[in-house]
């Protein structure tokens, strides 16, 4: 009888799941590190740019997609940034932001610019000299009050 752990025993409740810790060094690393922040939370305040140490680094509240029905705070920081601008985002430190998803934009080889999209329509952008970004989880998980709910574009077809 086989006894080890199962990727479904993994996703039961209660069950120990190992932090999340990704890097970023291209387009396609950062879209991993999109999809496992769709729907995270985070406050204007909890977006620090240190223009001296090159570094932007973001505190976020983390919808846990792959265990189901929890968050987890989560830090995310970029290195090698040369600008940081911000569109439509609200100026109030406690407003409450929701990240829907991360892109890049690639320019003079190797950077480009990385760009936050949030509920709402507001973006911060983040200009890097090279892509390095580091995703990490920080605290135990506890169960979500509410599950990020998406609904689809224009009429059901059936």
């Amino acid at each position: 009888m086989n006894t080890e752990p199962t990727a479904a025993d993994e996703m039961l409740p209660g069950a120990a799941i190992e932090p999340l810790r990704l890097l970023a060094e291209d387009a396609d690393d950062l879209h991993i590190i999109s999809a496992a922040l769709q729907d995270a939370i985070l406050r204007p305040k909890d977006i620090i740019w240190e223009p001296s140490a090159r570094r932007v680094t973001l505190q976020l509240s983390r919808f846990c997609w792959e265990c189901g029905g929890t968050r987890v705070m989560s830090g995310m920081q970029f290195g090698d940034v040369v600008a940081v601008k911000s569109r439509r985002l609200p100026r109030s430190p406690d407003n409450a932001l929701e990240l829907l998803a991360m892109d890049f934009e690639p320019g003079e080889a190797p950077g480009g610019r990385v760009l936050l999209m949030f509920a709402g329509g507001g973006d911060l952008r983040i200009d890097v000299e090279c892509l390095d970004a580091v995703l990490t989880d920080l605290s135990e998980r506890w169960p979500a009050r509410v599950a990020p709910t998406h609904l689809a574009e224009g009429p059901d077809p059936a």
